[in-house]
């Protein structure tokens, strides 16, 4: 199944997966540029394209006091800085119609939430960009329903859209994976990725304060390999405790490079 083409991606051609990774939220240039190098690095090792993640500013927060972002020019700039640093694509979370040609300008890849994978205008505005765009699966939602959301796209001209999987409500502070989505999904032509940590978390919880299970992200992502996901999803940190959002399902970015080095090996012996 062909990648979506981005012309700074790396390693098209070495038939591995690829990764999207970085942190939940960009925080400031230092930490992201750490982070972004780290990444780039191990990729490079292991010939693995890399797309850059963080989000600009969080809109979907549990309580009103939570920590949303340093503001959406400054880490947008800096998410751009990252990509060009490193030669590498750049993508975001995007929540309104207005904010598709504002972080078009900063990214190469547009990520739509989950929770808005519905919103028609959104995911036009989105496609009018002409970046690839990445739509998160509901949480609510099967994956037969996401050729709605993908036709939503490609009906307003833009053919580069993948979709992501990333766990299905489980009574009210839990989420499961359905691996039967990955082949589903990938029936509709495009690329599909698994969300190896948000479909950890652990939402609604008592403290107001998202909850996850980050010891079990390779276990996700191994699955999602076996039954044929194009690529991951990983949010990761060098200091997860210390993150300003998500900290609790963040993978400890030390742990990164031996559980790709596993992935590949699994990925050889069970490439779709």
């Amino acid at each position: 199944m062909n990648l979506p083409t981005i012309p700074q991606w790396r390693h098209s051609d070495s038939g591995n997966f690829f990764l999207i990774a970085g942190p939940c939220l960009i925080e400031g240039e230092a930490m992201a540029m750490e982070i972004a190098e780290q990444l780039s690095a191990i990729c490079d090792r292991f010939a693995i394209p890399l797309i850059f993640k963080g989000s600009y500013r969080k809109a979907n927060r549990s309580r009103v006091d939570s920590f949303a972002g340093i503001g959406d020019e400054k880490a947008l700039s800096i998410l751009k800085k990252a990509g060009e640093a490193f030669g590498i694509p750049v993508t975001t979370d995007i929540h309104s119609d207005e904010e598709a040609a504002m972080a078009a300008e900063f990214v190469d890849v547009l990520q739509i939430p989950a929770f808005l994978c519905r919103q028609t205008s959104l995911l036009q505005a989105a496609a009018q960009t002409g970046k690839v765009v990445n739509i998160k699966k509901g949480q609510f939602l099967s994956p037969e329903a996401m050729h709605f959301a993908l036709d939503k796209v490609l009906d307003s001209g833009n053919p580069r859209v993948m979709l992501t999987e990333r766990g299905t409500t489980f009574g009210y502070q839990d989420l499961v994976v359905d691996f039967r989505g990955i082949p589903l999904m990938r029936e509709f032509g495009k690329p599909v990725v698994m969300d190896c940590t948000h479909s950890l978390q652990q939402p609604n919880q008592a403290a107001g304060v998202t909850g996850g299970r980050p010891a079990l992200i390779e276990t996700i992502a191994r699955a999602g390999i076996a039954v044929g996901a194009d690529g991951l999803f990983m949010e990761t940190h060098p200091r997860p405790q210390e993150a300003r959002s998500d900290a609790a399902n963040m993978l400890p970015l030390d742990l990164l490079a031996p559980m790709l080095e596993r992935l590949l090996r699994l990925h050889k012996v069970s490439s779709f």
